[in-house]
């Protein structure tokens, strides 16, 4: 095997998959990247440095993570495939500051994994991941509700989801996962990654999406994130619904309620008419505080 190529040289990734007979999982979501230079641009999206500390999700055969070692402090990768750990343990064999974790960070926990995991766990945190289309919103829900305080969070997702993310009020892509990210996290689009650049080919192109921690704190706080998401889900529920009706779907039709519910829009001056998608975040967190003050939301 030609092992001075680095994993992502396409020779180097059949000649890997061919000596370990690996096929890939599409239980897994399982898509190997052999594109240099895209790998190259996720560890600079990510700004990372030798002070970072990094978590991959899903390393596969190692070729992010190849890459990722060459720049970071030290690299702690999460596989859940037990069949792809020895191949990762030989791959990376001579990069003495990555680890490898047969586990599902699903599971896992994950301030214990960086207390235990790391030399010097104080230092900057970043998730750099390929993740699979199938579980990306929970892998991402789970790292965004994590007590983690991540400096980055760079994925690659399909893209239609990746517009979902960076979506802004009025964009047909905005909705309850625009506003559980945008709540946490800037968001932006990096680049796109084509189909074509992965063994086998997904059905779908890529992006790369790049969360930080908020730059602007939010104007005001919901008396409850629970809560808040609890509206705006339902308020999604039926996107070609007005405001006013998908509040009527959540709390109620009678005549009392009706009132309440156009004397709360009236107050915060919201259009009744208005769809949803036009909300802000700030305006869905007026609405949350709103209806909790009422005494409709507890």
């Amino acid at each position: 095997m030609n092992e001075h190529l680095e994993v992502a040289n396409p020779v180097r990734t059949k000649a890997i998959m061919e000596r370990y007979g690996l096929h890939t999982k599409k239980s897994l979501g399982q898509n190997f990247l052999t594109d240099l230079n895209v790998l190259k641009n996720i560890v600079s999206a990510a700004e990372i440095t030798d002070q970072d500390n990094v978590i991959e999700i899903g390393p596969g055969i190692g070729a992010l993570t190849e890459q990722l070692a060459l720049n970071a402090k030290q690299v702690v990768a999460l596989e859940i495939d037990e069949q792809l750990i020895q191949v990762l343990d030989e791959v990376l064999m001579d990069y003495h500051n990555v680890k490898i974790l047969n586990q599902d960070v699903l599971q896992a926990n994950l301030p214990e994994t960086i207390a235990t995991q790391f030399d010097d766990p104080t230092r900057p945190i970043k998730v750099v991941a390929n993740l699979p289309y199938y579980i990306t919103t929970p892998i991402l829900m789970q790292l965004l509700t994590s007590p983690v305080k991540w400096d980055a969070i760079v994925v690659m997702m399909q893209k239609e989801v990746a517009q979902r993310l960076a979506a802004t009020p009025g964009n047909k892509s905005y909705g309850s996962l625009t506003l559980a990210v945008q709540y946490r996290m800037d968001t932006k689009i990096a680049f796109d990654v084509s189909r074509k650049v992965f063994i086998p080919a997904p059905n779908v192109d890529s992006a790369i999406v790049v969360l930080k921690p908020r730059s602007q704190a939010l104007a005001v706080q919901p008396f409850d994130e629970k809560s808040m998401f609890r509206l705006i889900k339902g308020c999604f529920a039926h996107r070609r619904k007005s405001l006013y009706n998908n509040l009527q779907s959540i709390f109620g039709k009678t005549e009392e309620i009706r009132a309440q519910i156009n004397a709360i829009l009236d107050l915060t001056e919201i259009s009744p008419q208005i769809r949803p998608e036009r909300l802000s975040l700030d305006q869905f967190i007026l609405l949350t505080n709103t209806f909790h003050d009422k005494g409709l939301l507890s």
